[in-house]
């Protein structure tokens, strides 16, 4: 019923409120399919596959109804402090509107000077009253367009809410989804002794990563098809921004090889394309790291999750979920710091490396979403 309010509240709102609106409306009927999705995903044939579409979709609907709201607050603001320096003229206007009025007995318009005097001033309030009109329908206008966005974003706002609440849901129902999985292929069997051993004599990632692929064992099928043609082309395994690019200095001072990015408190985090899991848990000080191999001799650092999916060894398809961001998720409501990353609360660092040499991760993402 709200996202149906906030429709029609859409539709009944002056032009220029409707131009502010449009990423309103489209985010409300982008939240109400993904609201259809999950009541869906329990028929799904592939419930992990389903409700990761589905917290995504979830994602990009709230993505779009935070710009549409800010949009919608951005120009109630200005209307509002236009309106408000106006006052003093508004005041006028009235009064000239009232002096001339409907209402207005006919001797308001006789000259004490005579006939004469009384046809120049009606010549006069002739030639004044199309712009004051003109101003009173300007002044209408304002009026109902502040009215028309204060009822937007009341409306907006609730569907935010319900929008939140339904992306929580998703994330739950994924992550019961993941743990209750069972089909996975598997390329190998981690030795965890070994692993533990190797987190421990290493202290920096790139030693850790070298040595990986040195302490597997029994590694069945064939390895995936190689990405290198794609090389450019992946999406970003998170929906967010690029906060700091490859050997650019954090604010602790530390140049890292790979790429910061800065997302919303429980993002969805993905492989950007079929890999192999080669390590899930703690590592070092960058928090919990998954570590994808997405073809011999090239894996995909993701560190800073929250929650992470999978196992050591499980082959992952593309777009598979890998893990959470943390964060409270107070945090997504505020529309306010959309696009200055303001609400962006949370980062995954990113890092590629081709043997034993980091690349920078930008030459293989696009990162033309934000």
């Amino acid at each position: 019923m709200r996202r149906l309010a906030l429709i029609l509240c859409l539709v009944a709102a002056p032009l220029a409120a409707q131009d502010a609106g449009d990423k309103a409306r489209a985010a409300a009927e982008a939240l109400e399919a993904a609201s259809v999705l999950l009541d869906t995903a329990d028929e799904a044939q592939d419930r992990v596959a389903a409700l990761t579409d589905t917290v995504r979709a979830y994602e990009d609907g709230l993505t779009a109804m935070r710009e549409g709201l800010r949009a919608a607050t951005i120009r109630e603001t200005e209307l509002s402090r236009k309106l408000s320096a106006q006052e003093a003229e508004v005041a006028r206007l009235l009064g000239a509107l009232m002096a001339v009025g409907d209402r207005a007995a006919p001797r308001t318009l006789v000259h004490p000077g005579g006939p004469l005097d009384a046809a120049r001033s009606g010549m006069l309030v002739a030639a004044l009253t199309p712009g004051l009109a003109a101003q009173a329908a300007e002044l209408r206008a304002d009026l109902e367009e502040v009215t028309a966005l204060r009822a937007l974003q009341q409306n907006a706002a609730n569907t935010l809410q319900e929008g939140l609440s339904g992306v929580q849901a998703a994330r739950t129902a994924l992550s019961q989804a993941i743990a209750d999985r069972t089909d996975l292929p598997r390329r190998f069997t981690e030795d965890p002794i070994r692993t533990e051993l190797l987190i421990t004599s290493t202290e920096t990632l790139q030693g850790f990563a070298s040595g990986l692929a040195k302490i597997t064992e029994d590694e069945t099928g064939p390895p995936l098809p190689p990405i290198t043609d794609r090389k450019g082309s992946l999406p970003l395994p998170v929906r967010g921004v690029v906060l700091h690019g490859a050997g650019d200095r954090d604010a602790a001072g530390v140049a890292r090889p790979g790429v910061v990015i800065a997302t919303r408190p429980g993002a969805l985090v993905t492989t950007p394309s079929a890999a192999t899991i080669r390590y899930a848990g703690p590592l070092l000080d960058y928090g919990l790291v998954v570590i994808l191999e997405p073809q011999a001799n090239l894996m995909f650092v993701l560190a800073g999750l929250d929650t992470v999916f999978g196992e050591a060894g499980q082959v992952l398809a593309a777009g598979a979920p890998v893990g959470l961001m943390g964060g409270p998720a107070g945090n997504n409501m505020s529309p306010s710091g959309e696009g200055a990353g303001g609400d962006r609360s949370e980062t995954l660092y990113i890092e590629v490396r081709e043997g034993d040499v980091p690349e920078d991760p930008l030459r293989w993402f696009t990162t033309d979403k934000g």
